[in-house]
């Protein structure tokens, strides 16, 4: 394996401390993720440089300029605090010529996009609930004529579940009018009504670019303690506190009752929900399950939480991988990816 000189770009308040080791797993949390990857290219092998990014996006030009990095990792989820910028960062990697991990500007744009993923996902067959969506603004927000309630509302822009509770499922025109309401208010932004899927709750992670795709096992998540008259969805409190999250129960592991050919027929869709978007690098399709054993892709997420301790990496860890083989996996897709500055003009790339 070739030893590489990597530049390990982070949000500046998620820079681990040189002491970092020596501290409780209390204290490493918020940058646990920054902290594994940055420990596992330097047992790789490779020669890192951690840099902290805060407004200014010209540190990364002087750093690479300086230290000359075969690829960035990157690890950098928005910009001045706005999810959007997230790809707007990655084009400024590929104006400056600088091999990076992660997906390509267009395929971020279109992830975090929930209503225009899906339009292009359908298109391509792949299945995903009925929806309609609502601009800022928008007083009496209506349901298509072909979906029925109940309906998830929620954002169609932020991540990590932003806005999500037990109220975003509503029955009713007027629940619907006063969740979304809520939502123009509170989170802002494009806001989405999604059919309600009851059922299983999966994940299938993704690591390559084009045709050379490495899927994981589906992945599930369920709930041991959930009251009955709640319904079992990834909320924004389940997400971030923890003794929320133990107190209902939460499990996640190697997807149940499902034969190998079930799931393989689960991967493909995964598979194609990420090929249909022109994905790179990697990221994790979520799905639901209803009773009849219909799949539905939810959303696509780029560039997700690679903790060691995580779903994306326990996965990996499943299908016979170290977290270590993971990070160097995303490695070997950063540097490899043929962005358009490799391709030159008019040329394919992926």
């Amino acid at each position: 394996m070739k030893k590489l000189r990597v530049l390990l770009l982070v949000h500046d308040l998620l820079l681990p401390p040189d002491d970092a080791d020596q501290l409780d797993w209390e204290e490493t949390y918020p940058y646990q993720m920054e902290l594994d990857v940055q420990a596992a290219l330097r047992e790789l092998g490779h020669e890192v440089e951690t840099l902290g990014v805060k407004t200014d996006l010209d540190v990364i030009r002087q750093r690479a300029a300086a230290f000359k990095p075969h690829v960035a990792f990157n690890v950098l989820t928005d910009f001045h605090d706005i999810t959007a910028y997230e790809s707007h960062v990655v084009s400024y990697f590929e104006l400056l010529k600088l091999p990076y991990t992660g997906c390509n500007p267009r395929g971020i744009m279109l992830g975090n996009d929930k209503v225009l993923s899906k339009q292009i996902m359908m298109g391509h067959g792949v299945p995903c609930p009925k929806f309609a969506s609502f601009l800022p603004g928008t007083k009496k927000p209506r349901l298509a004529k072909n979906m029925d309630y109940p309906v998830i509302v929620k954002s169609a822009i932020e991540h990590g579940s932003t806005g999500l509770s037990q109220a975003s499922v509503v029955k009713s025109d007027r629940q619907l009018e006063k969740r979304v309401a809520y939502m123009f208010d509170k989170v802002g932004g494009e806001v989405i009504a999604e059919q309600f899927i009851p059922g299983r709750e999966m994940t299938c992670s993704i690591v390559g670019n084009g045709n050379r795709l490495t899927v994981l096992p589906v992945w599930e998540v369920w709930f041991t303690k959930l009251a009955k008259n709640k319904h079992a969805i990834c909320t924004e409190q389940l997400k971030w506190n923890v003794d929320y999250a133990q107190s209902i129960g939460i499990k996640t592991g190697r997807v149940r009752r499902m034969g190998e050919q079930e799931e393989k027929a689960v991967q493909k869709i995964a598979r194609d929900a990420y090929k249909s978007l022109g994905l790179s690098g990697y990221a994790r399709v979520d799905m639901r399950m209803d009773a009849d054993g219909n799949v539905y892709v939810i959303e696509a997420n780029v560039n997700p939480d690679i903790t060691a301790i995580e779903d994306f990496s326990e996965a990996a860890q499943e299908a016979g991988m170290t977290y270590n083989d993971l990070i160097q996996l995303i490695v070997t897709s950063g540097v490899k990816y043929a962005a358009p500055w490799k391709a030159g003009p008019n040329k394919k790339y992926m």
